[in-house]
């Protein structure tokens, strides 16, 4: 488990310093969705919103850890 430790830290002192990549990240992705959905038209991808979801997921928790740090 001393290795789960060490990703936390190296991700908590990696995000103290980017505190807005990963709403960016997550905006990025809901972008990209809505072009695939544009270009691509319905596939599997699109028609799950997968990209979309990820995109909001990760968003709302760099939000979250912006704040708590």
């Amino acid at each position: 488990m001393k290795w789960l430790s060490k990703l936390v830290d190296d991700a908590s002192n990696y995000f103290a310093h980017r505190k807005g990549l990963l709403p960016f990240t997550g905006i990025l992705l809901v972008i990209l969705n809505f072009i695939l959905s544009l270009v691509l038209g319905p596939n599997a991808i699109t028609e799950s919103n997968l990209f979309l979801h990820l995109g909001v997921i990760i968003a709302i928790f760099g939000l979250m850890l912006a704040s708590a740090l």
